[in-house]
């Protein structure tokens, strides 16, 4: 649920606009964290310590990057935090959501793409390789005058980032609200995420899951390595942890009872699995986010 305190974004793309596309050079970030309901393709450029903030996701970003977040209610901001002050150059592009409609990403030559729109409902980072690959469409990109090019350009940068072997999603599954899923086997894996989400504050054995979608442990553990990229047990703990990091956001209960109320049989296990896939403490991080949070 969003928080209705959270910064929301005005941005200037209008209805008769595909997308719109802003470059900046400045020498410090100012924006607090905030959603909006337009799609963005975001590259910063000279902010080696600077912090990017993206869900329940809080890294620090090196000499470039290069993010897409295609989901409206999913918070994010880039924070100062070790990078000095020098001469950021940043290079935004939003675009509707709508922009690519379903039947026309259903097409065989769209289904990167539409795959890719669908990993970024939790944020992406791209990989150094992929950014150096699009960098000179979007530095063109920003100099050029026919808006049908440039229309095109974006979607062969589009193209190029979907088959980027090295993208990273960034929030937790439990931190967005994405839509379910249709077929089969994405039936099955909404039923095993219905369950976790329900149960994720007990104790929850393998061996009843795979019971619970009629298959046997080993082709469990195949289908959710198959559609999560992680095992069971990484899968159940990444979830527990985004509600962790909502409850450490939106509510005032103690870093224990939130540790405790998501499914951590203790404080000193909660606080060292935090840290070593959050890069951060529980109390760090709820300081550091609700300090970056502006109201309004």
């Amino acid at each position: 649920m969003i928080n209705s305190e959270l910064f929301k974004e005005v941005s200037p793309l209008s209805s008769k606009d595909c997308f719109i596309l802003i470059e900046r050079q400045k020498s410090n970030f100012n924006f607090p964290i905030h959603i909006h309901p337009e799609c963005e393709l975001n590259y910063i450029e000279n902010a080696r310590g600077a912090q990017r903030i993206v869900g329940d996701s809080i890294e620090e970003i090196d000499e470039e990057e290069l993010v897409l977040i295609t989901n409206p209610r999913l918070e994010h901001a880039w924070m100062d935090h070790h990078n000095k002050p020098q001469s950021i150059h940043e290079i935004t592009i939003q675009f509707h959501p709508d922009l690519l409609e379903e039947n026309f990403l259903n097409k065989n030559q769209m289904i990167s793409i539409r795959q890719l729109f669908r990993s970024a409902e939790k944020g992406v980072v791209f990989s150094r390789e992929a950014i150096t690959k699009v960098r000179p469409l979007l530095k063109t990109l920003t100099c050029e005058n026919d808006s049908f090019y440039s229309l095109i350009k974006l979607l062969i940068i589009l193209h190029e980032l979907s088959v980027d072997k090295g993208m990273r999603e960034l929030s937790s599954r439990l931190f967005v609200n994405t839509p379910e899923q249709k077929g089969n086997n994405n039936h099955k894996l909404n039923k095993i995420v219905e369950y976790v989400n329900q149960h994720y504050a007990e104790t929850i054995r393998l061996s009843e899951v795979a019971e619970m979608v009629n298959m046997s442990e080993a082709s469990f553990c195949r289908f959710i390595k198959q559609h999560t990229s992680k095992s069971f047990i990484d899968f159940l703990t990444d979830f527990r942890l985004g509600a962790a990091a909502r409850a450490l956001i939106d509510s005032s209960e103690s870093i224990a009872e939130i540790g405790y109320n998501c499914g951590f049989n203790n404080l000193s296990n909660f606080n060292r699995i935090f840290k070593k896939k959050k890069g951060t403490t529980p109390t760090e991080f709820r300081d550091n986010y609700r300090k970056n949070k502006t109201i309004i």
